[in-house]
């Protein structure tokens, strides 16, 4: 078993994964040795903060054990991901990979002995949606019927939102001015269509307006935000996002939860006042990476 996009998994196995991730939070040391003796390898091409701390935490709090690798100090930047990929997976349980291409994910999953997670690609982040999911649960005890807006790029955040609101019945509209191109899945908008569950609109203050949770991203990739070969696609997002950005001014009279995947770009698609306000789970949002990422590896290992 595999989660390389919640377009895999069915709502029910969705739904268990967000159920399994609040018991295992709420009763910490009763999973303190779930994952004893196991090695998980997490194979990052991309930055990260959140996805690398989570999982080590995760398995170390598990009774495991996490080899970080860098790709660019491994032979997985010179050789044949497959290859690297049949070694890799002799020697460990799991295998979490942090790469720019799907298609290379796809390659690693098709030569893996062990489950391979995804931990953000162009394509798709599912381990960030089902935090995002694990936390709506938490603060609304339950998530059929509510409405979540996304404001910002179209992007894989965007993408694993659509799959994971439509899958556990939640209303989604999204508000994406930019379609970062990489990222679209049109058989992924298709299915979503067809479930009565999706809207797209530019109209923000009509789709907020009576929104349960505003969910916002950052405008650019974090491995291109400080790169001079990116600068003018910067600006350009920047001057075209900007009557797009969560602030005080848009959401006033509005009760809705902010949600933000971090890292954030304060003064960009998010004020400052926004993310301090009462109404922000944001910083709950993030720390809910830890106890979801427990949640899927017990998962991958069917320890629950």
């Amino acid at each position: 078993m595999h989660l390389l996009t919640l377009k895999d998994w069915t709502s029910e196995q969705i739904k268990r994964v967000i159920e399994k991730s609040i018991i295992i939070k709420n009763n910490p040391n009763k999973y303190s040795r779930s994952l004893q003796n196991k090695t998980l390898a997490m194979i990052f091409q991309k930055t990260s903060t959140r996805t690398r701390v989570s999982f080590e935490v995760a398995m170390t709090q598990l009774g495991g054990h996490a080899i970080y690798l860098d790709w660019r100090t491994t032979n997985f930047a010179l050789a044949d991901i497959k290859d690297e990929t049949k070694y890799l997976s002799r020697n460990v349980d799991c295998i979490l990979s942090r790469l720019l291409k799907n298609d290379d994910l796809k390659k690693m999953a098709e030569s893996s002995l062990v489950p391979i997670i995804n931990g953000c690609c162009q394509k798709y982040h599912p381990c960030q949606v089902v935090s995002d999911l694990m936390t709506i649960k938490e603060k609304k005890k339950s998530l059929k019927g509510l409405k979540l807006v996304y404001v910002g790029i179209h992007n894989n955040v965007c993408n694993s939102l659509i799959i994971g609101c439509t899958k556990t019945g939640m209303e989604i509209t999204t508000v994406t001015p930019i379609r970062n191109e990489p990222s679209f899945d049109k058989s992924l908008i298709k299915e979503a269509e067809q479930t009565g569950l999706y809207k797209t609109t530019l109209d923000l203050k009509r789709a907020v307006k009576d929104s349960d949770i505003i969910y916002t991203d950052a405008w650019v990739d974090m491995e291109f935000f400080l790169d001079p070969k990116f600068r003018k696609e910067k600006e350009k997002r920047v001057r075209l996002m900007k009557p797009f950005q969560i602030n005080s001014e848009l959401l006033r009279g509005s009760d809705a939860l902010i949600m933000h995947d971090m890292p954030i770009h304060r003064g960009y698609e998010i004020s400052d006042d926004i993310i301090e306000s009462p109404n922000s789970i944001i910083y709950v949002q993030s720390e809910n990476r830890l106890h979801s990422a427990k949640g899927i590896l017990l998962t991958m290992f069917e320890k629950m």
